[in-house]
């Protein structure tokens, strides 16, 4: 197991990732590649997609049985998409009851609350060795071809310890993310949830929406066609997957709602302003606008320099 030694130096852990997608994908690729994990082991529903990962030499091997990839672990990483993510805990947290070294298990999911909550039905607490994380890294391009194994290199990885964890665990996880180029924080699940609800979340559903709505137009053929460098740089994040994208929608409710609901309201003013010709308020609404995010932007340069 992982806190075992051999000759005075600790043993290297047997990584195991349920779900071989792109976020799962790049992080087993990173640790083979520094070799942080003395094996990675991939598990899932599609053997096509793991054959593949073996490939490409993203995993060392696999397995399509659930049981035998946790005791395989001695970090346990649930990478699958978010909803799905909930009954993984469910499936795996009573198995590890009874061992007397359980793995360590940690995620990749865009939203903790709805993890802790179901981790704590089904364990009746907090499951000490359970660590909930989360990437702030991704891309467009989805599955295990895309896995990119310096995809976490100067990103963020926001780790949610909880009252309970094991301080082992929260470390164990913690350099297993610094060994792939992150840098890695600590965070409340509730402040996670809310912060990614304004940030990510949000931004995905108004490209998701923007897009729908302008595609719907009669206009739509010459609306993309004549489309400017700012519609294509906004609407982006609306080629990603669509499916993870409803799960993160609706696992982060009420967080999303209540930016939602924020974002509406200054959209409405702003409506208002322009219909009223309220050159002053706009010019005010833009003003703050830009100068958030100019600070925003020497923020970002400030800290990409320090990394460098």
């Amino acid at each position: 197991m992982v806190s075992s030694t051999t000759g005075g130096k600790a043993e290297r852990p047997t990584v195991v990732v349920l779900g071989l997608g792109l976020i799962g994908g790049s992080l087993a690729l990173a640790l083979r590649n520094n070799g942080f994990a003395a094996a990675c082991i991939g598990w899932g529903h599609r053997e096509a997609s793991l054959r593949r990962g073996v490939e490409l030499g993203v995993i060392d091997r696999y397995t399509l049985v659930l049981e035998e990839a946790v005791d395989a672990a001695d970090i346990l990483v649930i990478a699958t998409p978010t909803l799905i993510a909930d009954d993984m805990l469910e499936r795996v947290l009573p198995r590890l009851r009874d061992r007397a070294q359980p793995p360590v298990i940690t995620d990749v999911a865009s939203v903790k609350g709805s993890l802790q909550r179901t981790a704590e039905r089904v364990w009746g607490g907090t499951p000490p060795r359970l660590v909930l994380g989360h990437p702030i890294a991704g891309s467009e391009r989805s599955g295990v071809e895309a896995s990119n194994a310096g995809l976490f290199e100067r990103h963020r990885v926001i780790l949610t310890p909880m009252v309970g964890n094991e301080p082992s665990a929260v470390e164990l996880v913690r350099a297993m993310w610094q060994s792939t180029g992150a840098e890695v924080v600590d965070m409340d699940v509730a402040a996670h949830d809310r912060v990614l609800a304004a940030t990510s979340h949000l931004p995905h559903v108004l490209a998701y929406a923007l897009v729908d709505a302008l595609a719907s137009s009669d206009a739509s053929e010459d609306i993309f066609r004549f489309a400017a460098g700012g519609f294509r740089d906004f609407t982006r994040i609306a080629s990603s997957d669509p499916v993870m994208w409803r799960d993160i929608a609706i696992a982060n409710r009420p967080a999303l709602l209540q930016s939602i609901d924020l974002f509406t309201g200054h959209l409405a003013e702003m409506r208002a302003a322009i219909e009223a010709e309220q050159a002053d308020t706009l010019l005010q609404t833009f003003s703050r606008a830009k100068a958030a995010r100019d600070k925003f932007a020497a923020l970002l340069a400030a800290r990409s320099h320090t990394a460098t």
